[in-house]
């Protein structure tokens, strides 16, 4: 019988039978590998502590607003929302992140999918990003670079679905998306821009003729609109931030080692992979219709490089040229000549993937992993900013130390004061890491909420504290303890896997301001 016969038991023609049994069994394989994702992630997930900006983002999630000085207020939501119905471990706040990265995984194989790949094209566009090391840290702890892949992965995947032809209409799920994503991290607008560049330079401005595009973005605009609002309301922090990371805080790279990092973080055994899904976008015939989301790379790599961003900025924007990447291999692989590599390959990857697993989820005893590391140092070369060139470990697992300790410290200082001096004792952070430990572990430990003049938290204030007894430490708090007359160094809190910041941390006890806290707040305030 032909495959355009009938199939007797469904009524269907055979080769659409035989098309759907493919479908059904590459979306299995995606889901396979999805669950991979799910199980690599979490064999580390409890390991080490809680990571800086971790210990920031809940307690950011303690104070819900449309806005904070570092980032948009989707993350302290995700936060709140781990917290409060997740748990208060590292299991528990960490889950949301792993489920996203498993999303990206699977909605890349999708992609390649949508690009006419097979079901190898699909396993091997979504396995370059499971094993993609910086994907492997991206989602190994809470923060907004955990979900923004997602974000920038649905709304490509939307814009591809209507240019093969779908209704106009999910110009409107686009613009939810993207509204979303930008209250997630204010780089979104990068993309969205590269978007709607890469539409114009690759001969697709006919979808500007509808109006659901525009109402689209109207929809991304209003949601977006409240942080907008919070941000001029506030005197545009962010921007202040940005400009002040730049000058102090972020390690200034060329764009030619920009471009090196890139393949550093998704490994380089997969260089072939998404350079591949490049030139098919530009100069394979099935990528003509596609090609502007090879303009779309381009653009969200040169914006970044020339604005001075971190190298990881552009990471979210791979799993577009991973997707590609797997169509091109696929065809490149075609001929009989070639076959081997669809075996061959993805076995490197895979093998290469997990011997660089360690360094993006924290699998080792610290211990372990400084022996293995030493191993490859080629691994640890990517520094992003100017505190962790010195540091014993990558700046990822150095800043999962010596919180707990620090909070110890503090609360043995905090109990052996008289009682009656607790009640107006504030506690100050240098920064928001020191300060948001005291906010995590502080509780259990008897210790009031930190103050802090980091970010968000000098707007949080001095809680009402006089400054008649204060206990100082960490970041600054040698020029801190300048504002007491009384000043007497009470403990040192040690971690040597710390930061070098952090690895030997005074703590003061202080008395005698010079003025009252609130009075003395404003020379406590950093932003960067």
């Amino acid at each position: 019988m032909s495959e355009t016969q009938v199939n007797e038991f469904d009524g269907r023609p055979l080769a659409a039978a035989r098309a759907s049994e493919r479908m059904l069994s590459a979306t299995s394989v995606l889901a396979g590998l999805a669950v991979a994702k799910l199980l690599l992630q979490f064999s580390g997930i409890r390991h080490y502590g809680f990571f800086r900006d971790e210990l920031y983002y809940i307690a950011c999630g303690e104070h819900l607003a449309w806005g904070y000085v570092d980032q948009p207020p989707l993350i302290a939501l995700l936060a709140w929302f781990s917290r409060h119905f997740l748990g208060n471990s590292l299991l528990s706040i960490r889950l949301l992140p792993v489920l996203a990265g498993a999303a990206v995984v699977f909605l890349t194989g999708m992609l390649a999918r949508e690009f006419g790949g097979g079901r190898f094209a699909q396993f091997l566009a979504a396995a370059a990003i499971l094993f993609a090391p910086a994907y492997f840290a991206f989602d190994s702890f809470f923060s907004m670079n955990a979900f923004e892949p997602l974000f920038w992965l649905v709304c490509a995947w939307i814009a591809v679905r209507i240019v093969r032809g779908a209704s106009p209409r999910l110009w409107l799920a686009f613009g939810a998306v993207a509204g979303v994503g930008l209250e997630n991290k204010h780089t979104t607008a990068v993309f969205g821009f590269a978007i709607v560049a890469g539409l114009v330079l690759s001969g697709e401005a006919r979808v500007f003729r509808s109006r659901w595009i525009w109402i689209g973005g109207l929809i991304a605009l209003a949601i977006f609109l409240p942080n907008l609002l919070w941000e001029a309301r506030h005197g545009w922090p962010q921007i202040e931030v940005v400009r002040n990371a730049q000058l102090y805080k972020n390690i200034s790279i060329s764009p030619l080692r920009f471009l090196g990092e890139q393949i550093i973080f998704l490994h380089p055994i997969a260089l072939p992979v998404w350079l591949g899904g490049l030139a098919w976008f530009f100069w394979a015939r099935a990528g003509k219709r596609f090609r502007f989301l090879g303009w779309t790379y381009l653009i969200v790599m040169a914006v970044f490089i020339f604005l001075g961003g971190k190298s990881y900025y552009a990471l979210p924007v791979y799993p577009l040229l991973m997707a590609a990447g797997g169509v091109a291999f696929e065809r490149f692989s075609e001929s009989n000549s070639r076959r081997w590599l669809r075996a061959a390959f993805p076995v490197l990857l895979i093998i290469g993937g997990l011997i660089a697993l360690p360094f993006g989820v924290p699998l080792l005893p610290i211990e372990s992993f400084m022996r293995y590391s030493a191993l490859l140092p080629a691994a640890s070369v990517v520094k992003t900013e100017r505190d962790a060139v010195y540091a014993p470990l990558p700046q990822l697992y150095a800043d999962m130390f010596g919180w707990d300790t620090m909070a110890a410290t503090v609360a043995q200082v905090y109990q052996g004061l008289p009682e009656a001096d607790r009640a107006d004792c504030g506690i100050l952070g240098g920064n928001y890491g020191e300060a948001g430990a005291i906010d995590h572990y502080g509780p259990a430990l008897g210790l009031p909420k930190a103050l802090s003049g980091h970010n968000s938290y000098f707007y949080w204030g001095p809680r009402g504290y006089s400054g008649a007894c204060m206990i100082i430490f960490g970041e600054r708090s040698d020029e801190f303890i300048k504002l007491f007359g009384d000043v007497h160094l009470a403990a040192t809190s040690s971690s040597p896997h710390a930061m070098p910041n952090e690895q030997s941390v005074p703590v003061y006890l202080c008395r005698k301001p010079v003025a009252p806290l609130a009075v003395l707040w404003p020379r406590f305030k950093m932003i960067i």
